[in-house]
C-alpha cells in the first residue's frame, strides 16, 4: 500500500466529517448520535477545529481513498476538550478516527507518529491524548508506543467519563 499522510484541505472536511461520524457512531458502548447530537454535529464540522492557529486536520489516504484523519493540536491552548489545559506545554491530538475498511492495516499508528513528529519538530516535549472506554483497542496501540496514563487529565463530557494519557519525549 502507498499510504499518504497530508493535511486536509478544506474541500476535504466534508468526507472528513462523514468518516468522523461514521466511525463515531460505530464504536461499541460509545454515545449515539441521538444521545450526543452536539457531539455528532462537531465531528461532521470537524474543519472547523482548523480556525484555530495551531490545528491542522491530518488525513491518511491511498490514491484518492481516504482512510482515515485526526485532529492535531499544535498548542494545547487551543484544544478544545472538556479540559483546561492551557497551563501545559505541549501539542495534542484528538478524534482519531480509521475508516472500517482500513482497520487493522496501521493507519491509527501512521497517524499518531505523524502527530508525534510534528510536536518533535515543533520543539515540544510531550502529547496528551484523551480516550474513553469504548476505545480499548487504541488504548493499547498508545500505550505501545509509549504514552502513559495521567489520571490528572480525566474529565467527565455530558457524563461520559474521558482518560487523559500523556507521552514525554
Amino acid at each position: 500500500m502507498d499510504i499518504n499522510v497530508s493535511i486536509a484541505s478544506s474541500k476535504d472536511y466534508p468526507q472528513v466529517g462523514q468518516l468522523m461520524v461514521d466511525v463515531y457512531a460505530s464504536l461499541e458502548g460509545f454515545a449515539t448520535p441521538e444521545e450526543q447530537p452536539a457531539y455528532y454535529e462537531m465531528l461532521a464540522n470537524i474543519g472547523d477545529f482548523a480556525d484555530k492557529p495551531s490545528v491542522d486536520i491530518l488525513i491518511a489516504s491511498e490514491r484518492d481513498q481516504l482512510l482515515g484523519a485526526v485532529v492535531y493540536i499544535g498548542d494545547v491552548a487551543d484544544y478544545s476538550a472538556g479540559i483546561d489545559l492551557s497551563n501545559e506545554k505541549a501539542a495534542a491530538f484528538r478524534l482519531l478516527a480509521v475508516s472500517n475498511q482500513a482497520r487493522g492495516l496501521g493507519i491509527g499508528k501512521l497517524l499518531t507518529n505523524a502527530c508525534l513528529d510534528r510536536a518533535k519538530t515543533n520543539g515540544l516535549k510531550q502529547v496528551i491524548i484523551h480516550t474513553t472506554d469504548a476505545m480499548k483497542v487504541a488504548w493499547g496501540m498508545y500505550e505501545k508506543i509509549g504514552f502513559k496514563r495521567d489520571e490528572s487529565l480525566d474529565f467527565l463530557q455530558s457524563g461520559l467519563k474521558v482518560y487523559g494519557f500523556r507521552l514525554i519525549f
